[in-house]
């Protein structure tokens, strides 16, 4: 039964004090009411679910200051997952673009015909338009007062102006055989791909609002290719960080062009990991196995 939402408003210390009622150790009152004055108090208190024994009782010994290094090193691996991101998202804005316009031409994704029969293309190009409308670049203003095509863009345009979102909501509508030119590229299956589109797209969307990634089980799973490299004891499941950050280490293997920035990533990955928040079973949190390193995608 749902009832009336009756918690009251909390000051600083009020928040301090609760935290202590349910066991958190605070040594510096003042510190702590500052750090909560930067950081929202469930923002914060996403982070303190990891160190407790049940809800909201803290195990014994637990510090505020392990809560805010818990957050520290979630806000070191967003950054880490977005830079990878950004690569990924850059390199497949133009792979489509370069393909959709050679084989339609500039303006084929106005076409319905051109993806395939369920796909919501009226709906999706409106909002295409919609962004085009809103877009100060100066590519698109320059467009708008010299072409009368205008909201419509070229798809080399387009696609750089589309969410991500519209980016993915695109690909999964194309034809089966032009899913697949752009999925060789990464060697792997139409189907494959467009998961792991639709989870970045949700991983995204979480750094982008600055939220907890490192122990989430996500709500947004990939599909995991065949094979043992995938599975189990390699692989402990598609529901945790691990896997994400092995579909970002094989994704980047395979840009060219983002060699560089792939080796630096890996490691960086590598040295973050090493210094968990100091809860019970950190590596399981996060899916990470005993070996995770020696796995042939990360390697």
């Amino acid at each position: 039964m749902r009832q009336p939402y009756c918690k009251g408003w909390l000051s600083y210390s009020d928040q301090v004090q609760l935290l202590q009622h349910r066991g958190l150790v605070v040594s510096d009152l003042r510190k702590a009411e500052q750090f909560l004055s930067h950081l929202n108090y469930y923002r914060f208190s996403g982070y303190c679910l990891a160190f407790e024994s049940q809800r909201h009782t803290f195990v014994a010994g637990t510090t505020f200051e392990q809560i805010v290094d818990a957050y520290q090193f979630d806000l070191g691996l967003r950054d880490l997952v977005t830079e990878a991101l950004e690569i990924i998202e850059v390199d497949l804005r133009a792979a489509i673009a370069y393909f959709f316009g050679q084989r339609y031409g500039a303006f084929g994704h106005t076409v319905a015909s051109n993806f395939h029969i369920g796909f919501g293309h009226t709906d999706w190009l409106l909002r295409l338009q919609e962004e085009a409308h809103r877009s100060s670049e100066l590519f698109v203003t320059h467009f708008q007062r010299a072409y009368i095509e205008f909201p419509d863009l070229p798809v080399w345009m387009v696609t750089e102006v589309m969410s991500f979102g519209g980016l993915s909501k695109m690909f999964m509508g194309m034809s089966r055989p032009d899913q697949k030119v752009i999925s060789n590229r990464y060697s792997l299956q139409p189907i494959i791909l467009q998961s792991w589109m639709h989870h970045f797209v949700y991983v995204r969307n979480l750094c982008a609002h600055h939220s907890r990634l490192w122990d989430r089980v996500w709500a947004i799973k990939p599909t995991l290719p065949y094979g043992k490299d995938w599975a189990v004891p390699n692989l402990r499941s598609n529901r945790h960080l691990l896997a994400t950050l092995m579909l970002l280490r094989y994704w980047l293997k395979r840009i060219p062009a983002a060699n560089r920035f792939a080796s630096n990533w890996k490691i960086r990955v590598e040295e973050h990991l090493q210094s968990p928040p100091a809860v019970a079973s950190p590596d399981t949190r996060m899916g990470l196995t005993q070996s995770w390193m020696s796995n042939p995608i990360w390697k």
